[in-house]
């Protein structure tokens, strides 16, 4: 089963919608008992690093997702402000993130560019794949989805980027370490190509 978690920052229907049509046994919660029991996870949200990570410690799930993480090696999907999550901080806040990726969350920066440019990076994108990961397998020709965001990752190690996109200048859309991958995107409103993600994520992520 795949748990959508739910803590207070996103609209998380959509993401379910579309899991369940591609025929995933999906839910939404926040119960500790449910997410314990999860054999995938699905990280989402919208807002502030800060608030994210405090509203997870406060329903008692941040040491419980870390551990499903890092010790029982579950999958993980973080969507959005749920990949930044992954990172060991954002400029955004002063609070730690989860540190399981030797990467930081950074403002995006477009004063060097075109001031047709704007932030936050809202609306449709090419994302480049540079991993051979399951969770982009047989991904349609030129793939676009959809973005909302105002920051992005840096990450230190290169091994871990799955896609870049570009707006202005590159940035990490994607990453991929083990059992964990991230998305800066939002599959559930991209269409064909989000539908072909959740799909991989259901049927090619082994639990």
């Amino acid at each position: 089963m795949i748990v959508v978690v739910d803590y207070g920052m996103g609209n998380l229907g959509s993401i379910v919608n579309m899991l369940r049509k591609v025929g995933a046994d999906a839910i939404i919660s926040s119960d500790p008992e449910v997410i314990q029991d999860a054999g995938k996870i699905i990280l989402a949200g919208v807002g502030a690093f800060d608030s994210a990570v405090s509203k997870l410690k406060e329903l008692q799930l941040w040491e419980l997702i870390d551990r499903k993480v890092t010790r029982d090696h579950v999958p993980i999907l973080g969507i959005c402000l749920g990949m930044q999550l992954m990172t060991r901080k954002s400029e955004e806040g002063v609070l730690p993130g989860f540190g399981w990726l030797d990467a930081k969350t950074i403002r995006i920066n477009l004063q060097d560019f075109s001031n047709k440019l704007r932030v936050p990076h809202m609306g449709w994108n090419f994302v480049e794949i540079t991993s051979k990961s399951m969770l982009f397998h047989d991904m349609y020709d030129n793939p676009r989805f959809y973005f909302m965001h105002s920051y992005h990752l840096v990450c230190n190690n290169n091994d871990d980027i799955a896609a870049y996109t570009t707006h202005g200048y590159q940035f990490v859309s994607s990453i991929i370490k083990d059992n964990i991958m991230g998305v800066q995107f939002h599959p559930e409103k991209s269409h064909k190509f989000g539908i072909k993600l959740f799909t991989n994520f259901e049927e090619r992520i082994p639990c």
